[in-house]
């Protein structure tokens, strides 16, 4: 098969992989050999806007046929790593050899803590094509960086959420103040370790809602009796692919085991079912998050495609 391949250029780009990752989605039967449409859009309106993870122009390649068809994407997300993003039915070594290499070029990175210059490359470990390439080219894999990828079919009864006595889940509302509360939130969850004057409230959220399937009816939280936000969990309804993706999910330190954000995912089941949703997925778990583990797994099922990441590094050794 002939190929050609060419970094990213402009925000025409941008809009033809969003319906590549959705035709690539639907050709895999709603499992997430690729990255869905909502993953895209939260590292470009997160991950390259609040985070400072690289730029489109940078760390993007498109490989195209003859005719111009995009039949492949390698992109970065955080620092180091890259993903595929490839038509099923144009897989071959060849491609696979070609965009590992591009990787290895383009998206390589300096550890802050070896020094060592080294890419990170996720397969699922059913992939016998990639994990017999990655292997053969010196990357190892680490078994401790794995997330497991699941979905939950909407066809079947979802229950209704238990919300503890006090609490309610709603949606956000559309005010500052609910924005503050709700980056507040965020921090707490994920940055529990740190001194809370390390928190630097800004605009972060305001970016994240401008991506495209952001919707505030979709934004949930769980209040507690405080007026304080607990939890959260935002999920992005695709209606094209008619599949709900939930990022991020998360509950502050003193609310946390009381099922709260499981509560918050089957409502969020619920609300998109109701919509012509087929599908809810969640990335996250496995080796990587104990604790996300088992909540993904009460929600979702214990089932799911485990992914992991396969290192290399550049200057000898893996």
């Amino acid at each position: 098969m002939k190929f050609s391949a060419r970094p990213y250029r402009d925000e025409e780009d941008y809009w033809a992989i969003r319906q590549f990752l959705r035709d690539v989605y639907l050709l895999n039967s709603r499992t997430e050999h690729s990255w869905q449409v909502a993953r895209l859009d939260w590292w470009r309106w997160h991950g390259i806007m609040n985070l400072g993870h690289g730029t489109l122009e940078t760390g993007v390649f498109l490989w195209e046929s003859p005719s111009g068809q995009l039949i492949a994407v390698l992109n970065r997300e955080g620092p180091g790593q890259a993903f595929f993003q490839v038509d099923p039915r144009r897989r071959s070594e060849n491609l696979e050899i070609e965009m590992l290499s591009v990787a290895e070029s383009h998206l390589s990175t300096l550890s802050p803590s070896s020094g060592r210059r080294g890419i990170a490359v996720c397969a699922h470990d059913t992939d016998e094509l990639r994990t017999g390439l990655l292997g053969r080219r010196g990357y190892a894999r680490q078994p401790d960086w794995q997330e497991v990828q699941r979905s939950r079919d909407l066809a079947q009864p979802v229950p209704a959420p238990s919300v503890p006595h006090g609490y309610i889940l709603r949606p956000m509302h559309a005010d500052d103040e609910d924005s503050a509360r709700r980056s507040w939130a965020s921090w707490r969850a994920f940055h529990s370790d740190e001194p809370t004057e390390n928190y630097r409230p800004g605009g972060w959220y305001t970016n994240v809602r401008r991506a495209p399937l952001y919707r505030r009816d979709l934004d949930l939280v769980a209040e507690a009796p405080s007026g304080e936000i607990a939890a959260f969990a935002t999920l992005w309804y695709d209606d094209v692919t008619r599949s709900g993706y939930f990022e991020p999910v998360g509950s502050v330190p003193e609310h946390r085991k009381r099922g709260l954000a499981k509560a918050l995912l089957l409502e969020g089941m619920r609300r998109i079912r109701d919509m012509g949703a087929i599908v809810a997925t969640a990335g996250g778990g496995g080796a990587s998050n104990p604790e996300a583990e088992g909540l993904y797994a009460s929600a979702f099922g214990k089932d799911g495609l485990s992914y992991t990441a396969w290192v290399k590094h550049l200057d000898g050794g893996a």
